[in-house]
């Protein structure tokens, strides 16, 4: 019995001891963990803001801020403004730090986290160093990587706009959608904010889009900048719109296309490729054809490793003018080819022909996603020109 007590004491004398080693260990060493995450910390605020002398963290409670600012750092010494952002490439997740001066201009930018296939648009953040926002809105996205740094742009912007906003100042950061939201609104009230983008089977030559009211309400012409709003008998209801006749025509015609379905079966060849077909009252075709993306395999014959395929929905003239493109489902991977259902890159085809439809800004890092894309698409050529009594 003795020796049992003896021995509980022994080892609770010895669990005593290593916890207070422990302690001790802990009270040397965690100011110096600390410190160096610290260090970490500040060196990659550091590297957009060169000559800082120290940051700390800004509460964001109670501001309201672009939705793609993460965390914000302001320079102790009152330099400016380290603003850590996460955008959207093509489909995935970019992390760039931001550094913005007292006076709004910025002072570096860099990607520090990324799913992209970054090329030249890696370094892309030099080209806004010592810019203002005049000077960062002329920068030049890069071809072949338009989604990828049109996005970086848009977040060296929304840091520079986060500056003015902590510094007291008022700027508009809506997005882009709920910009579009409130000018189809303001263009045609009697809409109740509730529009869908109509798929044009149709040259509209007066638009570069129509927005149809959900309600019956009317449509929305949206041509540059403009938002015209015109109800159901083609009368204007945005003043001092040019091409009202135009308009009015245009109105018309689209509430008289009329639709035929085209069987296939009298096209055996076309069956492997395109799943419908419609010609317009006006002799134009629609056309729903699918390509091989990602992990399929074979010519005219499809392995998917997804169990699904590119489909695509176009709309063409009898000469090959695509009037309206649409990605109709894909089965592509998440944060990369699925970009391919983003308007951002199918809307890259209308106005395109046989001659020039591979002149469009490719997926980054989704070069298969992208190659069956455009085979989707020059199925739909080949099937117009056979549809129409062509070889």
């Amino acid at each position: 019995m003795k020796t049992g007590i003896k021995n509980l004491s022994v080892f609770v004398c010895i669990c005593t001891v290593i916890t207070l080693l422990l302690a001790l260990t802990n009270a040397f060493t965690a100011p110096l963990i600390l410190k160096n995450q610290n260090a970490s910390a500040n060196q990659a605020l550091l590297e957009v803001m060169p000559d800082g002398e120290g940051f700390e963290a800004v509460s964001l409670e109670s501001y309201t801020l672009p939705a793609t600012v993460k965390e914000v750092y302001r320079e102790t010494s009152g330099q400016g403004y380290v603003v850590k952002l996460v955008t959207t490439g093509y489909g995935s997740d970019m992390t760039i730090m931001c550094g913005v001066d007292a006076k709004g201009v910025v002072t570096g930018a860099v990607c520090i986290s990324s799913n992209e296939t970054l090329g030249k648009e890696k370094t892309y953040g030099e080209n806004f160093t010592d810019k203002d926002a005049a000077g960062v809105e002329a920068v030049d996205v890069i071809g072949g990587a338009t989604k990828t740094t049109a996005a970086y742009k848009n977040a060296v912007k929304d840091a520079l706009n986060t500056a003015i906003i902590l510094g007291g100042g008022s700027v508009d950061i809506r997005t882009e959608e709920e910009i579009l939201s409130d000018n189809l609104s303001a263009a045609l009230p009697e809409g109740d904010a509730a529009f869908d983008k109509l798929f044009l089977v149709e040259v509209i030559e007066c638009a570069d889009a129509v927005y149809a009211a959900e309600n019956g309400a009317g449509y929305v012409f949206v041509r540059g900048e403009q938002f015209i709003g015109v109800r159901p008998d083609g009368t204007l209801v945005t003043d001092g719109a040019e091409d009202a006749e135009a308009i009015a025509a245009a109105v018309a015609r689209l509430q008289s296309v009329t639709l035929q379905d085209i069987d296939l079966s009298a096209y055996p060849d076309l069956q492997k490729t395109v799943l419908s077909a419609q010609m317009t009252s006006s002799g134009n075709y629609i056309v729903e054809t699918k390509g091989a993306g990602y992990g399929i395999k074979g010519g005219n014959e499809y392995h998917p490793a997804s169990g699904e395929y590119i489909v695509v929905r176009v709309a063409m003239t009898p000469d090959g003018r695509i009037i309206d493109c649409l990605t109709v489902s894909e089965g592509e991977t998440d944060g990369l080819g699925d970009a391919c259902a983003q308007e951002s890159f199918y809307g890259q085809f209308i106005g395109k022909t046989e001659e020039n439809y591979t002149e469009i800004d490719a997926i980054s890092g989704a070069t298969l996603t992208t190659d069956g894309y455009k085979q989707a698409i020059q199925r739909a050529f080949a099937a117009v020109e056979i549809l129409k009594g062509g070889e």
